[in-house]
């Protein structure tokens, strides 16, 4: 099936649900409402380098081999579990989809199936798994799906790929994506946001402690974990160096996707909201975006970060995974 032609545009047809208007109180419930859980998933453990492996949780049509098949990347110190990938997961499935729900490493439980952390530009780890579902499994329609630092990722990886996408790769989407990694880090330490920053860098610590259990031989005593207040810190003493950067300045900088969005030359959405409180579009990175004729830039005021909470209207109003999965049932 041909690739329909792709444009940039903007778009401000998201309207909050009444009451919902702000962008704190959008990004809070959109984690906290609860979702609806999934079927029971096939689980496929995939090497993704020699030090580390994925779980990925598998959902097959029953003919997979003429659906589309969803590779959905979660956000940082999330997993398969996340509210909106479990959103967008039904509403791929009720569209006719396979889903492949991916556990970036570490992540959901899995802490014991690396001896590495993991950092918000693994690119190489979905482009393997992408690779593994076209190749070994023989599936010859496939679309990524990120949001926040799996958007990043997804974006990260299209960029890189370039002209040489893999066969079969035909459409991507990223919502809220992390594409900018030291302005959302400053960000975090800024005002209101610092809730956020807290939740993560208490997630991000609780992380390290477990890999420091596991792998004790690798990983040194978490006790200096305690001076550590922001994620700028956390990444200046743990991920970078545990990841072969500098320190989080080169980290930010090579693993942020907005170096290589020139470089993408499939069909991309991206959904950004405005008033995201800690990812912000900068007007650099908007500008690439518009630059690139394969991406579709929807930017809407509202809609906190990965929330878009919409009246419901006759579906459940969560408008930016209802624009995701129409985007690519066009694939």
């Amino acid at each position: 099936m041909p690739a329909p032609n792709s444009s940039t545009i903007l778009e401000e047809d998201f309207v909050s649900r009444r009451g919902l208007g702000g962008a704190q109180v959008q990004t809070i419930l959109g984690t906290l409402l609860p979702r609806s859980p999934l079927p029971p998933s096939e689980d496929r453990v995939v090497r993704v380098d020699e030090k580390a492996q994925v779980l990925l949780r598998c959902h097959w049509q029953p003919e997979r081999q003429r659906a589309l098949t969803l590779l959905m990347v979660h956000g940082l110190e999330g997993s398969s579990q996340s509210p909106y990938v479990l959103g967008v997961g039904h509403k791929a499935l009720a569209a006719g989809f396979n889903l492949v729900r991916m556990n970036v490493r570490n992540c959901g439980g899995t802490a014991h199936l690396s001896q590495t952390l993991y950092h918000s530009g693994l690119s190489r780890d979905v482009q393997q798994v992408a690779r593994m579902l076209l190749e070994e499994e023989n599936l010859p329609r496939l679309a990524l799906a990120g949001y926040s630092m799996g958007g990043n990722m997804v974006l990260k990886a299209l960029g890189e790929w370039g002209g040489e996408a893999p066969r079969g790769l035909l459409a991507a989407a990223a919502v809220c994506p992390s594409m900018d990694l030291a302005a959302g880090a400053d960000l975090l330490d800024r005002g209101a946001n610092r809730l956020y920053q807290w939740y993560f860098l208490r997630s991000l610590k609780r992380s390290y402690r477990e890999k420091a259990r596991l792998f004790p031989e690798v990983f040194q005593s978490a006790g200096k974990l305690g001076g550590l207040r922001t994620i700028r810190q956390f990444d200046d003493a743990i991920t970078a160096p545990a990841m072969g950067f500098r320190d989080a300045a080169d980290y930010y900088e090579r693993a942020s996707s907005s170096r290589v969005l020139d470089g993408i030359a499939v069909p991309t959405l991206v959904v950004h909201a405005l008033d995201d409180p800690f990812v912000p579009l900068l007007p650099a990175t908007r500008a690439r975006l518009e630059a690139n004729p394969h991406i579709t830039l929807i930017a809407t005021q509202h809609g906190g970060h990965c929330a878009f909470l919409a009246a419901a209207d006759g579906y459940d109003g969560r408008w930016a995974e209802r624009r995701l999965v129409e985007f690519l049932k066009r694939f």
